[in-house]
């Protein structure tokens, strides 16, 4: 089953929402915002025809990757080549769009693999149809992620920053203690519009960043409390565990579950 929608979140930002299902409807659907000739990510190659038809009949002259995940980057090299754009992200996108490295299987079923595409590396500030992009550093989630503020209108354009106020899982790659000082340093920053790359929130945005930032402190602050106890490793996922995770930690074989934030947690304490 696939989902094709397009969205007019106010005059001036378009997002295309993207789902691609095996069987069924899709497990996560995926946000790709247009401000102006500005593309902010694109989307899954499960969806490649979509994205094109889309990108066919708008003006796109730079692409802004949030970070090389397959369901943010999947389509990359395919706008560059249709739409002849300038394709930009965080240093570390660069080289992991140079030489794309292999995916899961789950991976593959769901979004599909990127495509190695030239990126180039992000200026202090990103400015088109006058508009301004502050790129804000945020790693966590991956090493290269990076988010977007439009200073003038109160956006934040956060690719995987957000999610969720208390999301279930991490993936095994994931850092608790620099997403917890990556959402400290953005909400420094005034915007209200959270344009996640898979849940947008149009109104209290940073309030919304503060409640996750509070549950991974909770999540850090219960691992805390169970170490000084002296609980090994499994006792305390088996104390915190909410057995919300079970299909994503089966379908991802592990990649990605409520664990991996706890080792996560256990390795910055």
């Amino acid at each position: 089953m696939k989902i094709v929608k397009k969205h007019r979140f106010n005059a001036r930002v378009t997002a295309l929402e993207l789902g691609y299902g095996i069987i069924g409807r899709p497990l996560m659907n995926v946000y790709c915002y247009l401000i102006g000739d500005t593309l902010i990510d694109c989307g899954q190659t499960r969806m490649a025809g979509e994205m094109k038809s889309f990108v066919s009949t708008h003006r796109i002259n730079q692409l802004l990757l949030t970070h090389h995940h397959e369901d943010h980057s999947g389509n990359a090299a395919m706008i560059a080549k249709v739409c002849s754009a300038a394709v930009m992200g965080h240093p570390v996108t660069v080289q992991k769009m140079t030489h794309i490295r292999p995916i899961l299987p789950y991976q593959h079923l769901v979004w599909g693999q990127s495509r190695e595409v030239a990126v180039s590396p992000l200026p202090a500030v990103v400015t088109s149809d006058g508009f301004r992009f502050l790129p804000i550093h945020t790693p966590g989630h991956s090493r290269d992620h990076t988010v977007y503020l439009e200073v003038q209108n109160g956006w934040l354009f956060s690719g995987d920053l957000y999610l969720g106020d208390r999301i279930k899982f991490f993936r095994t790659d994931e850092k608790i203690d620099q997403q917890i000082r990556s959402l400290k340093n953005v909400l420094r920053y005034d915007f209200e519009a959270l344009f996640c790359g898979h849940n947008p929130i149009l109104k209290n945005g940073r309030d919304r960043l503060r409640r996750k930032l509070s549950y991974l402190e909770e999540i850090t602050g219960q691992v805390r409390l169970l170490l000084t106890r002296g609980l090994p490793e499994r006792e305390i996922i088996r104390q915190l565990d909410r057995r919300q995770d079970r299909f994503v930690k089966f379908f991802t074989m592990g990649n990605a579950s409520f664990a991996n934030m706890i080792r996560s947690a256990i390795q910055a304490i």
